[in-house]
């Protein structure tokens, strides 16, 4: 039996390389890619990949929080973090939302297979860079979509939900959506507050 493999990644070239690495083996079946959360669920209700390879940092959502997602409603499958971040907070959470493990997109073919093979056992996998960032002791980083770092942006920059929505071309619910969610995640009481712990973790 072959071990079905899905991946999760905005970017072409990242997708288009794994999959050249991988579409040769002949205990894989490649079962194709989503570029955002929402394709990638949709792909789930039809087929199940016994290994999903997820970036952490996708349009419409986190990895961080697509994992969850995708854990609670198919558990057997293993999901691996794919991703550049190699920040200590980011692979902890992943960790903890239900990754079996978290390589980095710069892996080697080997280890990319040995990922694989690893978790598709029922292990944990980490890369050797991964596990000596885990050795080090870092501080809590949040981790925002990349449209909510669009949206606080132009929150910096004085827009309005309604120029907001304009100009991101969404719905105004959806942009005051994004809104309560950057003030959560950055635990701040207003749009002042928000700014302000923003600008000090260097995102504006």
């Amino acid at each position: 039996m072959k071990a079905g493999i899905f991946v999760v990644d905005d970017h072409y070239m990242v997708i288009e390389g794994i999959r050249s690495l991988l579409q040769n083996e002949k205990t894989l079946d490649w079962m194709g890619h989503a570029t955002n959360a929402e394709s990638c669920l949709s792909f789930l209700r039809l087929h199940e990949p016994d290994v999903i390879l997820m970036d952490v940092n996708l349009p419409d959502k986190s990895g961080i929080d697509l994992c969850k997602e995708v854990k609670q409603l198919y558990p057997s499958v293993a999901v691996l973090g794919l991703s550049t971040f190699n920040q200590q907070a980011i692979i902890r959470n992943m960790m903890d939302n239900g990754a079996s493990g978290y390589v980095l997109k710069n892996a080697a073919k080997e280890e990319l297979l040995e990922a694989i093979n690893t978790v598709i056992k029922g292990k944990v996998y980490y890369s050797f860079e991964v596990t000596s960032s885990l050795r080090k002791a870092e501080p809590h980083q949040l981790l925002i979509t990349r449209r909510e770092k669009e949206v606080l942006l132009l929150i910096a920059e004085g827009l309005t939900n309604a120029e907001i929505s304009e100009k991101l071309f969404i719905s105004i619910p959806t942009v005051n959506t994004h809104r309560k969610s950057l003030l959560e995640k950055f635990e701040a009481k207003n749009t002042a507050m928000l700014i302000g712990k923003a600008t000090k973790l260097g995102l504006i």
